[in-house]
């Protein structure tokens, strides 16, 4: 059991955490769509939202679905941001983004 919590759960978490921090900084930058910031706020309320999926009146199940459904959510947002937001909310203090492309001479 510990193993499975080091080797597959941990990273996972991890990996969690900093997609959240990259949310929050997105959802409040110009460049994230209209789309992407109503997404987010319905993941937050579905986390504080008393109906769920499966209630928590029962002992164990009722915490699997938010363990699974907000971090798939969260990933999903992620994945769909644009390159500006997304460099925006790796680096909130830096400058402006130049796109562009590179090519070695």
């Amino acid at each position: 059991m510990f193993k499975l919590f080091t080797s597959a759960l941990l990273p996972r978490f991890l990996r969690f955490r900093k997609e959240v921090v990259i949310l929050w900084h997105a959802f409040r930058a110009p460049e994230t769509p209209l789309y992407l910031k109503i997404a987010t706020a319905l993941v937050a309320f579905y986390l504080i939202n008393p109906f769920d999926l499966i209630p928590e009146v029962l002992p164990f199940f009722g915490f699997i679905d938010d363990m699974f459904v907000v971090p798939m959510m969260v990933s999903w947002i992620v994945s769909r941001l644009p390159i500006r937001a997304e460099a925006r909310a790796r680096r909130p203090d830096a400058g402006p983004t130049i796109d562009g492309s590179s090519r070695r001479l």
